[in-house]
């Protein structure tokens, strides 16, 4: 039955560690309420694009992140309430483990979310190779914080119905706490993987049947009529209205997406469109040249899974150094930074970049860097003030092999993070900044109206918005 609109009900589903299943139930529930009729918003806890990716696949419509290190708690809180009202069911995806954060304490944890939503949390546990264990476990994230509602476990990788039978039953003696669900050992992962965890959905053709799959899985796994009644109504904080245009004539923001560049978040485009900004999807694979734009936005992503097709389209790369040689503003974040760099080397093999920038990249085994950083901007920087602080994460295996440059020309001092190189990030020429770091727009308000801004000063340039009313 649909529930009233404005008042969905829901759930965060969190794991023992990473690899626990989440995302398998997360993305296969998502799916399955989504083909029985149900309008469901899915969310995914930290700054994930991947299992985003794959929620927002499942439900039909964006992921939004939460995020309470990058984001202030009215600004996350905001967000969740505008974009979960009006639905019928609202799905949170964890990350790590339950109770995991950044310090001993649990800061910024999945469990801490769940509490701030006022949201029951759906437990998935690997139960390879063990019992009665799984029990104790249960029971530890049960009496850890009896602040955090622990509504009901779904056990993963069963290997039999025994092993299912003795594992349920030691669950609910001991803990209290029902068992919803209980999903077999698989023999293959429904999640292609490679060397930064899931394959995106992007890049992989046989999306549409994992995620029937996936469906399926949970269809005949979980059971919706005891899951169902576990879920609950959210806090939802008041609606913020929204003015829309953040000051200033409309412009044009070109937005590089495809199999490359994916890694955008659905709250980064929305601020620019309220900032007057009309984006402009890019294929950087089969475009020839840049179209009339005012700004460009190279996201994050996997230029090395394509670098053959990006290196071969040689007129698009011309038209980008052209561009930015104009004075173009373009805000490039990490996999962006890569391709306006001069080449990257992967297995031994030399394939040419945009050039913009004389850097010489290399693909490692291992990350290079991962977690959340905290920049300060400097001098020359052309998209925030110098002093200004914001929050991001890196995540690359990406390496800088060679470059000439001197680190005290970079945009940021990293007060926390890898950064470019020597604890500095972001290169700059003329209106370009490139880096290693993401940024969020709810946790980086200076963002979004920061390029609208340079898109309206170079449109002006050019004498564009002198006809516009």
């Amino acid at each position: 039955m649909k529930n009233k609109k404005g008042l969905p009900r829901g759930l965060v589903i969190a794991g023992l560690g990473g690899g626990s299943g989440k995302s398998v139930v997360s993305v296969g529930l998502v799916a399955l309420l989504r083909r029985m009729g149900h309008t469901v918003v899915p969310f995914k806890k930290g700054p994930d694009y991947i299992d985003a990716g794959w929620l927002s696949l499942a439900a039909g419509r964006p992921c939004f992140n939460l995020d309470p290190y990058l984001m202030d708690e009215d600004g996350m809180l905001a967000s969740f309430a505008e974009h979960a009202a009006d639905n019928d069911f609202v799905i949170v995806e964890g990350n790590r483990g339950l109770y995991d954060g950044v310090d001993a304490s649990g800061t910024y944890s999945t469990a801490e979310l769940a509490c701030r939503l006022g949201l029951p949390v759906l437990l998935v546990v690997d139960c390879t190779k063990t019992t009665r264990t799984v029990a104790a476990l249960v029971l530890g994230c049960k009496v850890l914080d009896p602040n955090v509602n622990i509504a009901g476990v779904v056990l993963n990788r069963i290997g039999s119905s025994r092993h299912e039978k003795i594992v349920r039953e030691a669950v609910e003696k001991y803990t209290g706490i029902p068992v919803v669900g209980a999903i077999r050992r698989m023999k293959r992962d429904i999640f292609p993987m490679r060397h930064l965890g899931v394959t995106p959905f992007q890049e992989y053709d046989g999306s549409d049947e994992a995620l029937q799959l996936l469906a399926e899985t949970i269809d005949k796994s979980v059971s919706l009529a005891d899951v169902e009644p576990l879920m609950a109504t959210p806090v939802m904080a008041p609606r913020q209205q929204n003015s829309g245009n953040c000051g200033g004539k409309a412009v044009r923001i070109g937005v590089i997406r495809d199999a490359a560049f994916q890694f955008y978040y659905p709250e980064n485009l929305l601020a620019l469109e309220r900032c007057g900004a009309e984006l402009v999807a890019i294929n950087s694979m089969v475009a020839e040249e840049l179209p009339d734009i005012d700004a460009l936005y190279i996201g994050g992503g996997f230029p090395e899974t394509s670098a053959r097709l990006l290196a071969d389209n040689v007129s698009f790369r011309q038209s980008i150094r052209q561009q930015a040689a104009l004075g173009l503003p373009i805000y490039a974040e990490c996999g962006g930074l890569i391709y306006l760099g001069e080449k990257i080397t992967l297995d031994g093999e030399d394939y040419p970049l945009v050039g913009l920038f004389p850097v010489h990249f290399t693909l490692e085994k291992k990350p290079q860097a991962h977690g959340y950083s905290i920049l300060e901007a400097r001098p020359g920087n052309p998209f925030y003030e110098p002093g200004v602080q914001i929050k991001g994460h890196e995540f690359r295996y990406s390496k800088v092999a060679a470059w000439p440059g001197r680190a005290d020309a970079l945009g940021f001092d990293m007060k926390r993070g890898v950064g470019f190189i020597d604890g500095r990030d972001g290169l700059i020429h003329k209106n370009v900044l490139a880096l290693y770091t993401h940024v969020h727009a709810i946790g980086t308000p200076q963002w979004a109206p920061a390029l609208a801004a340079k898109a309206r000063e170079f449109a002006g340039s050019r004498g564009k918005l002198c006809s516009q009313d």
